[in-house]
């Protein structure tokens, strides 16, 4: 018997967003005929993300608490939830769900709480080594918690919990094939670079990160100052991901530095949002990456040599701890962000001069792959639904 209505719910980041895209995906596959609807935040990316990757999508008015209590953004915050709960229940008459899924993000909460309330089988799938407020909220009232880490038996009950990885998207999965993967040609000249020089793909999140893009600034001006003409040029392409809310600084910046280095600028692409990661990813020679919990994921199945660099902007410090899930394999080289400034240029240079690190890096990252885990959260599915 076929999954006919299946919701799902969460967002606010790339990093919520693309595993429910996946698990979507693995669930139509199956199920050709399944109604899959989406529940996100009004004005957050899911609104705009999933249509675009063809599933129809409900908004909830409904933010996260500020972390200071007295502010007035906090005021409001009870209404929202409220109206949100409200609203959750009227989409469970309408659509009349099997299963509600949630990937964490402020609208899995109300939508995924008023389905355990109606005896609605639930699954939550938590990305993170340190999971976010609103799955360690509802873990204890879900069936089914789908875990990308290990070691999240401090949040949630045990015997909920299945370890399946983090699903990833279909175009990053054929990367782990070598009849879907893109030579490094086709990759390079997606982005307007040569593959005649190596290729440094330099990513802060869907967001961006401050700290990265001032380190591949003075990366650009050390080149700028060397005193032999010949000298001043990179002996490396950059693809440089510096988030949507900074491009319009760094794209502007790199034009003004282009009109002084051409020789050195010619090889940096600034792109603000990556929709091609897969091409991203098969162009590049070397990853400098922060650590949320899809880029370690992804990164371990692209298998290029890493060096990450935690956000300290996060609960917990959660993506130092999943850092160390690839640093300990010998997969990933650490750099703490108030150091990459100094550090970045350096390592990259270390690494891509040094082929055998490299090649052990790209072993040591394959054996932390874990290219089944939609498959693996789908049949989590279908055995709660008894399918």
């Amino acid at each position: 018997m076929k999954i006919q209505n299946v919701l799902i719910s969460g967002g606010g980041t790339g990093g919520h967003i693309h595993p429910a895209l996946a698990i979507a995906d693995e669930i139509a596959r199956r199920n050709p005929s399944v109604n899959i609807r989406f529940v996100g935040a009004i004005g957050r990316m899911e609104m705009e993300k999933v249509p675009a990757a063809g599933y129809e999508i409900e908004g909830l008015w409904i933010t996260g608490i500020e972390r200071k209590l007295l502010s007035l953004k906090n005021l409001s915050f009870i209404f929202k939830l409220i109206y949100s709960l409200m609203k959750s229940g009227r989409l469970l008459r309408k659509y009349k769900p099997e299963i509600v899924i949630g990937v964490g993000g402020f609208a899995s909460g109300p939508l995924l709480y008023r389905a355990s309330k109606k005896g609605i089988p639930t699954l939550i799938q938590e990305q993170n080594s340190f999971p976010g407020i609103t799955n360690r909220i509802l873990s204890s009232k879900v069936d089914k918690i789908c875990a990308g880490f290990p070691g999240l038996e401090r949040w949630f009950p045990k015997e909920r919990i299945i370890e399946t990885g983090n699903p990833l998207r279909d175009s990053v999965l054929k990367l782990s094939s070598t009849e879907h993967t893109p030579t490094n040609n086709e990759a390079s000249s997606h982005f307007k670079l040569s593959s005649e020089k190596p290729i440094v793909f330099i990513m802060g999140g869907s967001l961006g990160a401050l700290s990265l893009n001032e380190a591949v600034k003075n990366l650009l001006k050390y080149y700028s100052t060397l005193a032999n003409s010949e000298d001043r040029v990179l002996p490396y392409s950059i693809i440089w991901q510096c988030g949507s809310r900074f491009f319009d600084e760094n794209s502007n910046w790199l034009n003004e530095f282009k009109n002084d280095y051409k020789d050195i600028a010619k090889d940096v692409k600034c792109l603000g949002f990556i929709d091609r990661m897969d091409l991203a990813y098969a162009a590049s020679d070397l990853i400098a990456s922060r650590a949320g919990a899809m880029s370690i994921s992804e990164l371990a199945l692209v298998a290029k040599p890493t060096i990450l660099i935690p956000s300290p902007h996060v609960s917990e410090d959660h993506q130092t701890k999943n850092a160390i899930s690839l640093v300990d394999r010998g997969g990933a080289i650490l750099i703490k962000d108030d150091e990459v400034g100094l550090q970045l240029r350096e390592k990259l240079e270390e690494l891509l001069f040094d082929e055998d690190s490299r090649e052990k890096m790209s072993v040591a990252l394959k054996s932390a792959a874990r290219p089944n885990a939609s498959i693996e959260i789908v049949d989590e599915i279908e055995k709660l639904l008894g399918k």
